[in-house]
């Protein structure tokens, strides 16, 4: 089993700054399966900045509950920035918070890939795009270490943005 070690500084001042500022967050997670939420979930005092998340596997759950385009989720297996920006978009719209993170992608090499693995994340603030990126991970760590590499990598560059 793999122990989760968020890293603390990183997580207190992701809260520091969203408390300072009186702005709450909200996460839509596919690839990284409820990492962004429990990390968030961490921080000292929690619920003051972080409103809650979703984690949506599917095709159909992206577009039922997030309202992803459906033509283009079927056309990239809902795997490309732009699904990543509109599922950030639609859960602040959901939890009507300041600023959401969400992260789509592969934990492991699959066809639809190219055998690959890789994952993007997009950054939303009152509803503009802030952030999106994409990661790229080449070695055969097992899934559950690159989805955590993945939300680490989500999480620095949300604090990144708020500094």
């Amino acid at each position: 089993m793999t122990i989760v070690n968020y890293k603390k500084e990183t997580l207190e001042k992701i809260a520091n700054h969203l408390k300072h500022r009186k702005e709450r967050i909200a996460v839509a997670e596919s690839v990284t399966a409820g990492f962004v939420q429990l990390a968030l979930s961490q921080m000292l005092n929690a619920s003051d900045c972080f409103a809650g998340g979703i984690t949506t596997y599917t095709i159909d759950e992206k577009v039922r509950i997030l309202n992803v385009d459906a033509a283009l989720a079927k056309a990239c297996n809902c795997v490309s920035a732009e699904i990543t920006e509109q599922m950030a978009i639609e859960v602040a719209n959901l939890f009507k918070t300041d600023w959401s993170i969400a992260t789509t992608g592969y934990a492991t090499p699959v066809p639809q890939s190219g055998d690959k693995r890789f994952a993007f994340i997009a950054i939303v603030h009152n509803g503009q795009v802030v952030f999106t990126e994409r990661i790229d991970v080449n070695n055969e760590d097992e899934s559950e270490n690159i989805q955590f590499y993945y939300c680490s990598q989500a999480l620095e560059a949300l604090q990144r943005i708020l500094s």
